[in-house]
């Protein structure tokens, strides 16, 4: 299925932003870890009674916040969709699938034609995405210059050939995207688009994908599962969006001070709770 684009925003954000490290709250932190890094591949960078900390090398993408909250999430909560971790190249996608075939069960597989992504759930049932992009050169540009996305089947066999026996995900694996479940679509893009100044990029029925600098989707947001109810319980923390410049951040302060929404300074930038009651670091 081939997806239409929809204007910009006047008021953008920088070539350069990108997605930070994301959160999650868990109930069985060691569990966790241990999926995080046998199956996905990152490495754990720090551990508490409390929090695991993961990434790759000195990088931290991946925070997992241990909760005595009990509850899982509600069926009607907003939150997280998938995490969407990038891998820089088919090889590591090829030993992502053999890690997955290995220890877990693959979810789905797709080619969305500007990347090829692998699937998957963690143990407390959120989203996993592992991808990795085509080069940006060979994208599909629509009539109005916006990236064109598709969902097509995904060559299992070419990317297990391409598989080097790797156990972790190599350097230059980062957050690529998150996509989120919403109440509103209508919110999420008076709030991302209109206030942060991400660009639609593309849209499908239920579904809305921003992007900064031209990217084809750093947020997605969908209302498929007809949520209807803020975050809560088990699930997303936080994400962060990482700003290439602390005067983009000065710029994205003073709009949302301008706003609905209220700011609260942190000691490396600043948060802010959006629709659902998602909440959204950014710092430059």
């Amino acid at each position: 299925m081939t997806t239409q684009s929809t204007p910009t925003n006047s008021d953008t954000l920088p070539q350069g932003t990108r997605i930070g490290r994301t959160a999650l709250r868990v109930g069985d932190l060691e569990e966790m870890t241990g999926f995080y890094r046998d199956v996905v591949g990152l490495s754990v960078l720090q551990t508490t009674d409390t929090t695991s900390v993961l990434g790759v090398d000195d990088t931290p993408l991946l925070v997992l916040e241990g909760t005595e909250d009990t509850l899982q999430r509600h069926r009607s909560a907003a939150g997280l969709y998938h995490n969407a971790f990038r891998v820089p190249s088919r090889a590591a996608l090829g030993d992502a699938l053999a890690r997955i075939r290995d220890q877990w069960q693959l979810g789905g597989a797709s080619d969305h034609w500007v990347s090829e992504a692998l699937y998957l759930t963690d143990p407390e049932g959120n989203g996993i995405e592992i991808y990795r992009d085509y080069p940006r050169e060979d994208w599909p540009i629509a009539d109005d210059g916006r990236v064109r996305i598709s969902t097509e089947p995904l060559d299992l066999t070419s990317i297990e050939a391409a598989a080097t026996g790797g156990s972790q995900v190599p350097s230059g694996t980062d957050v690529g995207h998150v996509h989120l479940e919403v109440s509103s679509l209508d919110a999420f893009r008076g709030f991302y688009v209109d206030t942060l100044g991400f660009e639609v990029q593309t849209t499908v029925p239920a579904a809305s994908f921003v992007s900064a600098g031209g990217y084809h989707h750093h947020i997605g947001a969908n209302t498929w599962n007809h949520r209807s109810n803020p975050v809560g319980g088990r699930g997303l923390s936080w994400f962060e969006v990482v700003l290439p410049e602390t005067k983009a951040l000065d710029v994205i302060r003073e709009r949302i001070s301008d706003s609905q929404y209220t700011v609260t300074a942190r000691d490396d930038g600043i948060a802010v709770t959006g629709p659902d009651e998602i909440e959204v670091r950014l710092r430059g």
